[in-house]
């Protein structure tokens, strides 16, 4: 198991595009990766909320590699590891990760598009051999740069391109990054990505990390944390990715757990919203 040391060059790719493609990097160990992906899923029933997946719509797990000692312990890895801490700093935040069986096209989206954002990236793992038009995931290079006029414009336009450029979603101009099982690709939350053409049981998963957050903006991040509170869950770490936590890891985890309170407070107010009675 090496580390994945990354380039002045990659850096500056990564910076200027806003993703990277890494193919094979977890090749060897991809089959337990999937077996410890289907295994989370078994444990669920198949599906999300206890439920088989119908093929009909996508199911989603948050947090995911947190359910599974050994994905947890993919955030330990070098590879892994040494990715976020050379975009991020050497004591980056992890949040967590959402499983997903994915289901025909995924439109034009970002992980959430604000310039006050903390530096915030995704680490995808595609479990699937995946091409242009079986649902290889899609970057428009640059669109991470809030701000910009380009990146700005894509924001405000791209949901409906047929009206605004004449040109469907899938025919939007982008990099098509295909993959195979053990293939990563890393982009920042702020860049456009898509796909297109995909089954009906399109296996992914991610892990997520932010940039150590300073003190002027904490506020920030814990309203940012809240937002998994949509997803149910009293805490954004899951038991496994706690349980089997080193010293190490920790330093990865600790500002997170020291802020994720207001995820139980949006918990609580979407409970007593089910249960009020409606009005009208």
């Amino acid at each position: 198991m090496s580390s994945t040391q990354l380039t002045q060059q990659q850096l500056n790719f990564f910076h200027t595009f806003g993703y990277l493609h890494f193919p094979g990097l977890m090749a060897d160990c991809v089959d337990r990766i999937i077996a410890s992906f289907e295994h989370v899923w078994a444990q669920h029933g198949g599906g999300h909320h206890g439920k088989p997946h119908d093929g009909k719509a996508r199911a989603c797990i948050v947090p995911f590699p947190d359910q599974d000692a050994y994905l947890s312990s993919l955030l330990d890895d070098p590879r892994i590891h040494d990715i976020a801490a050379a975009i991020l700093g050497d004591d980056f935040n992890y949040t967590s990760g959402d499983g997903n069986l994915y289901v025909g096209d995924t439109g034009w989206h970002s992980d959430g598009y604000s310039g006050m954002r903390i530096p915030s990236i995704k680490i995808a793992f595609y479990l699937d051999p995946l091409t242009r038009d079986t649902g290889a995931v899609r970057i428009i290079p640059g669109s991470h740069h809030c701000g910009d006029a380009y990146a700005d414009g894509l924001e405000s336009r791209i949901r409906d391109s047929q009206d605004n450029w004449g040109l469907a979603p899938n025919q939007v101009p982008c990099v098509v990054v295909e993959t195979k099982p053990g293939d990563i690709v890393v982009f920042w939350h702020n860049t456009k990505h898509a796909a297109f053409g995909g089954s009906l049981r399109r296996r992914m998963y991610t892990m997520n990390f932010y940039e150590h957050v300073p003190d002027d903006r904490l506020e920030w991040f814990q309203n940012a944390l809240s937002h998994e509170g949509r997803f149910w869950i009293d805490r954004i770490h899951g038991p496994e990715m706690l349980r089997t936590a080193t010293p190490e890891r920790m330093v990865h985890l600790q500002q997170v757990i020291e802020n994720d309170f207001k995820v139980k407070e949006v918990h609580a107010r979407l409970r007593a919203e089910r249960a009020e009675p409606s009005r009208g």
